[in-house]
């Protein structure tokens, strides 16, 4: 299975960016999927995750009322949308594929994961 996510770039603090990330078999239309991002030098942080039905969401404290997590299962794709964002939102974001149908916060639930795209916040 490969994930390739997209959207990332630069802006500036309090702009928004919408990240897509699209799988390329079925396998992620019944699993949970989910965001992750890594800053350099910093380890991998979970930012949101949704269920495969997409009717649970669950969200890291940092990014709750800003980042919205949502998928379309009949095209195996998964979005953040990131309003009101902030220069410590810097970093390479992931989108994973859980081993289950819930997912969750842990990156050791997930089983596939793609190269990430660069979002970069400046003040």
């Amino acid at each position: 299975v490969q994930l390739q996510a997209s959207g990332g770039g630069s802006v500036q603090a309090g702009g928004s960016l919408r990240l897509s990330c699209a799988a390329s078999k079925r396998t992620a239309s019944n699993n949970g999927m989910a965001w992750f991002r890594q800053a350099p030098g910093k380890e991998r942080e979970f930012v949101a995750g949704i269920n495969w039905t997409g009717s649970t969401t669950i969200y890291a404290d940092s990014v709750k009322g800003r980042f919205t997590v949502s998928r379309d299962r009949t095209k195996g794709m998964v979005f953040l949308q990131m309003n009101s964002l902030r220069p410590e939102d810097t970093a390479v974001y992931l989108c994973a594929i859980s081993r289950s149908a819930s997912g969750g916060s842990s990156p050791w639930t997930y089983q596939y994961w793609g190269q990430g795209t660069q979002v970069t916040v400046s003040s």
